[in-house]
């Protein structure tokens, strides 16, 4: 019966260029607006990781997939669906890197489609992975996988781009199977919010500003924060508000009292947010990982921080996590996992 089938997570993979710029490099790079003390203590930025020569987007994806196969002992033949939640900035554009990640690890058996919801993208998928195994006798086993490094468009020196000079590189890979019977995806709620969904992006280069030989260089520093104060006076009335609503909706999917959560595994911002969300959950800072030596690799921070946790053994036998993320657009996601065997 469907009702009795349960999804769980089967392990992590992945992939972090060598590469890394540092709270005084980026300092430097904006001109004097930041100190390298205030990157690290109010961005909460020491340094992180930068894409290298070599570091494509689709190519660190399938380099995380790799290392989750490893990790799991996963036969990619047996995966039934790959769901890339890597971004859009890519080695090819118009090329699907979901089936691209299929060929890299000879995943012959599977089929790939990619998913795309800027930084909630790896909570987006894992929800829709589960819905899919669900209603379909024949997806037994979901690999979602990705590559990011938007950061390649930030302009340090524009000082309304404050918010993204955490953004940095790398890939990241987590499996599901139908029926684990450990390590538990219960419940997730996502919200999105229209009314934000051109106050940030690539200025130039799409269809109503094209690439030319005058704005080429321009272009490939143009990601901006487009109606700044339109941005932040919407997101001052509803992000928190929505943020916690995602989670009290995950929470009450799962059955299970937000008073139970022991790790939260949440992307990078800046330190006092952290703690602010820490505090706001009844959670110390042992519960969570600040990811300051890492930056914000959007959707692939549920993957590193989870990846962290169990490393560093934060998370055990029963401990209940919750995922949170939100993504330019603008869209907020929570989801429950319950870690270790079903009782």
């Amino acid at each position: 019966m469907k009702e009795n089938i349960n999804v769980g997570i089967v392990g992590t993979g992945l992939y972090i260029p060598d590469n890394k710029m540092t709270a005084k490099e980026i300092s430097e790079k904006t001109k004097g607006n930041w100190t390298e003390e205030a990157i690290k203590t109010k961005l909460g930025i020491i340094e992180k990781p930068i894409a290298g020569k070599e570091d494509g987007t689709q190519e660190m994806g399938a380099k995380a997939a790799l290392d989750v196969l490893n990790e799991t002992k996963i036969d990619p033949k047996d995966i039934d669906l790959i769901l890339c939640m890597g971004e859009e900035w890519k080695e090819y554009p118009l090329t699907t890197s979901g089936i691209y990640i299929q060929e890299k690890i000879n995943a012959t058996n599977a089929w790939a489609i990619d998913l795309q919801q800027r930084c909630c993208t790896t909570v987006a998928a894992m929800k829709i992975a589960k819905d899919m195994m669900i209603a379909n006798e024949d997806i037994n086993t979901v690999l979602i996988a990705g590559g990011y490094r938007n950061g390649d468009f930030v302009d340090y020196s524009d000082p309304n781009m404050s918010m993204m000079y955490n953004l940095s590189a790398g890939g990241g890979a987590i499996i599901l199977k139908k029926n684990y019977n450990r390590n538990i995806l219960l419940g997730t709620h996502i919200m999105s919010d229209g009314s934000l969904s051109r106050d940030a992006g690539v200025e130039l280069g799409g269809t109503v500003n094209p690439l030319t030989k005058d704005n080429v260089d321009e272009a490939y520093k143009s990601l901006r924060i487009l109606r700044p104060k339109h941005m932040k006076d919407r997101l001052n009335k509803v992000s928190m508000k929505n943020w916690i609503k995602c989670i009290d909706k995950a929470f009450e999917k799962s059955n299970i009292s937000k008073d139970e959560l022991g790790y939260l595994d949440v992307l990078h911002f800046k330190y006092s947010m952290h703690k602010y969300m820490l505090e706001l959950l009844g959670l110390n800072e042992n519960q969570s990982i600040y990811l300051n030596n890492y930056g914000h690799m959007g959707q692939v921070d549920q993957i590193l921080s989870l990846h962290l946790a169990i490393k560093k053994q934060k998370i055990k036998e029963g401990t209940i996590i919750s995922m949170i993320a939100a993504g330019i657009g603008y869209a907020w996601a929570a989801n429950v996992i319950k870690w270790g065997s079903v009782s």
